[in-house]
């Protein structure tokens, strides 16, 4: 019975038609000047947007356009130190939410963690989501990170206990992970099936296992942005497998040349994946450089396309880190056309094609990447 009624409270929110905009209205507290909230969104046709505004006496207000179904990241600065600080900070007051064409009114004494939301079909499903499938993520987080801060200083010293907090933990996301999957399952037409079935098909999507749930979806949630890249992930499992012929593509380099995988016919070739934002793949490109000069007289290149779009921070990162090979992006991040091609998910993310444009290895780096580099190589 309480299937039934969460799943008939779902339903309606993917095909809400009547207008395109929606308002959120928040009162927190008493806050002023310098106190400023960040919102980001992307709507379910993969747009994404920015926004900001000043809060004035604990209120502020967002206005706005979708097709059906918002996801956002809203952050709320208290003391005026920027974006990243209100995002990132180890108290960071930043919530993760879906949203509709409704109009939202959020409310706190204090923070917006600690708000109340009225308003929303979409969140009240969300939450109901949540509910099932154990919380989010960040959920999860602050539980192991909460089992943590009440270890004893010797046992935060013990890398036995740790790994005991870090095991719990993977366990839970596993758990989570399953219970998605369920959900999507016995909820095809949710909304929150696709994103459950998303997230749990993860970056090697077992492609016997997601299809099914993925053919059973309803028809108008494959034709989504989100659904478009699901389906691209399952196919990708195909394409980009070991011995597969690596999927051609042509993408613009930093000067906005043309640049297609078939140019470096004859070379083994890292097809590597990354992000001037992304810290293990700045950490990763002094290796990279060293396997360049190697490796380069004798038919080794690297292609990297960049997840950025912000230009100038892509062309920053290429000089700080001194990169000497071919770049190429089209600067729309998380929906690079390559990315999308190769189902890539997480970076760094890496394909080695030999000289015949085979496949030959994926997620490759450091010492397992020098390692397959010097049995080819020498």
């Amino acid at each position: 019975m309480k299937k039934t009624l969460l799943y008939a409270l779902l339903l309606p929110s993917v095909a809400m038609a009547q207008t395109s905009k929606f308002t959120i209205s928040g009162k927190i507290g008493n806050l002023n000047k310098p106190a400023k909230v960040y919102f980001d969104y992307m709507d379910s046709n993969g747009t994404s947007h920015e926004d900001s505004t000043a809060v004035l006496n604990g209120q502020f207000k967002f206005t706005g356009e979708l097709s059906s179904v918002g996801n956002t990241r809203m952050s709320l600065d208290h003391t005026g130190e920027g974006k990243p600080h209100s995002i990132y900070a180890p108290n960071a007051d930043v919530v993760y939410f879906y949203f509709g064409k409704e109009n939202i009114v959020i409310n706190s004494a204090d923070s917006l963690i600690n708000a109340k939301f009225s308003g929303s079909k979409v969140y009240d499903e969300f939450q109901a989501y949540n509910k099932q499938i154990g919380g989010t993520i960040m959920d999860l987080t602050k539980a192991a990170n909460a089992a943590f801060a009440k270890a004893t200083p010797e046992q935060q010293k013990d890398s036995i206990y740790m790994a005991g907090i870090n095991a719990a933990f993977r366990k839970s996301i596993d758990v989570r992970s399953e219970k998605q999957y369920l959900f999507a399952k016995s909820n095809p037409k949710s909304y929150f099936a696709l994103v459950g079935l998303s997230e749990s098909a993860g970056t090697k999507v077992d492609v016997k296992k997601i299809q099914p749930v993925f053919s059973a979806l309803d028809p108008k949630l494959k034709q989504t942005d989100m659904g478009k890249e699901l389906l691209q992930r399952i196919e990708a499992a195909g394409l980009t497998a070991i011995g597969s012929a690596a999927p051609s593509f042509t993408q613009s380099d930093v000067s906005g040349k043309p640049v297609s995988l078939t140019d470096f016919k004859g070379k083994v070739v890292l097809v590597e994946f990354w992000a001037s934002w992304c810290v293990p793949c700045r950490a990763e490109n002094p290796n990279l450089v060293e396997q360049y000069k190697l490796y380069k007289d004798k038919g080794f290149e690297i292609l990297s396309v960049s997840l950025d779009n912000n230009k100038a921070a892509w062309l920053a990162a290429i000089e700080k880190d001194g990169l000497p090979w071919t770049q190429v992006s089209d600067l729309k991040g998380w929906n690079n056309a390559v990315g999308r091609l190769y189902g890539v998910r997480a970076v760094p993310q890496s394909f080695l094609v030999d000289r015949n444009g085979k496949v030959i290895g994926n997620t490759l780096r450091g010492e397992s990447l020098n390692k397959k580099l010097a049995e080819l190589m020498n």
